[in-house]
């Protein structure tokens, strides 16, 4: 499989410039996702590699090969679409076989195809129908399937399950996984949703305002985001954010903001360019835990205002000072409404951001 790369990248749209130099390279085999709000150019990132927008500058490279001057045809890649686009009077066996009939491909050939991709995807019990008789997962499955039977190095995924409900988001998302397992190939995915990112790229690539924010696995980013974006895009509930002043006291460096004194720890501590004193802390919500005994330092005294359960986990919505914080944690912990309570911070979990530019401190 080729390796991808991207150089210097730049779209514009007359003097309107959407995407900012874009520098990324992406290895053999690799699942990696595009993720970001609306807007963020992850989508045109995709349609130029495509071949669907044409490059303003920069240059788009398979293997060594140089391909933004390629028509999408000759580039050697295949792509799914949110919106399905199957032919409705065709059954789905035809729908699958589309390009290799018109590739004229030897029907046994095709048949064999057509068998091998349906397995893959779960359709074996569906080619005979057309897909105004499948469910919508269904005909995502279809969509995967005629991209796959094109047999092409690359894949691109344009927010496939951005039209299904939840229920079949979820389902589809642990079909791709397992596809993504049985067939090794560069495959490129492009979503808004950031759990559709963390459970299945082998590297994340956070976008915001046509400029990369932060790449690499999703551990990486989600334990060391780089800065205050890629920290509350990441994650769910979001992070917590407090404005808060670095502090030393008696030799203990504390973030301190209205109604709370945290301490960080002290290998932290000792790598912080402590000239400037305004920082952002970044606590996520799964970090915090019910603890009556913490000492001052170690806690934030919160004010709980709404519960929500939901099952196993319970999301409180809390404050602290004129902030709003969200603490996750285990439903049977006993918590009453409009009381005042402690919650420990796990020392790991402590984030600093630079007040001013957002960057990971």
């Amino acid at each position: 499989m080729p390796q991808i790369r991207l150089q210097n990248l730049v779209k514009r749209y007359g003097h309107l410039e959407v995407l900012h130099g874009i520098d990324l390279q992406m290895a053999e085999n690799e699942f990696t996702v595009l993720v970001g709000p609306s807007g963020c150019g992850k989508s045109t990132t995709l349609r130029m590699i495509a071949g669907l927008e044409t490059v303003s500058d920069g240059e788009i490279f398979f293997g060594d090969q140089p391909v933004s001057q390629l028509e999408p045809k000759d580039r050697g890649l295949a792509m799914v679409f949110q919106d399905y686009a199957l032919y409705p009077h065709m059954d789905v066996a035809h729908n699958i076989s589309f390009a290799l009939r018109l590739q004229k491909r030897p029907k046994e050939e095709i048949k064999a195809k057509v068998k091998e991709v349906a397995e893959i995807v779960g359709l074996t019990d569906y080619l005979q129908r057309k897909p105004g008789a499948l469910s919508g997962g269904q005909r995502q499955r279809v969509a995967m399937a005629r991209a796959l039977a094109k047999d092409s190095e690359i894949f691109l995924f344009d927010e496939p399950l951005s039209n299904l409900d939840a229920k079949l988001r979820g389902q589809m998302r642990a079909e791709l996984a397992i596809m993504r397992q049985r067939v090794q190939k560069n495959m490129i995915y492009v979503t808004h949703d950031q759990i559709e990112a963390m459970t299945l790229a082998d590297r994340i690539v956070v976008m915001s305002d046509g400029y990369i924010q932060q790449q690499g696995s999703p551990e990486e980013l989600f334990k060391h985001p780089a800065n205050k974006f890629v920290a509350g895009f990441l994650g769910s509930p979001p992070m917590n954010f407090l404005d808060s002043e670095l502090i030393d006291l008696d030799g203990t460096l504390y973030a301190v903001g209205e109604g709370f004194r945290i301490a960080i720890p002290a290998e932290k501590a000792h790598a912080l360019d402590q000239s400037d004193k305004a920082v952002t802390l970044g606590i996520r919500p799964s970090d915090l835990s019910y603890a009556p005994d913490a000492p001052p330092g170690l806690g934030l005294d919160l004010e709980v205002i709404v519960s929500e359960y939901v099952g196993a986990q319970s999301v409180l919505l809390c404050v602290c000072g004129q902030a709003s914080v969200t603490v996750e944690l285990k439903s049977e912990t006993p918590i009453a409404l409009g009381e005042t309570l402690r919650f420990a911070v796990r020392p790991e979990g402590i984030h600093l951001f630079d007040r001013k530019t957002g960057t990971a401190l």
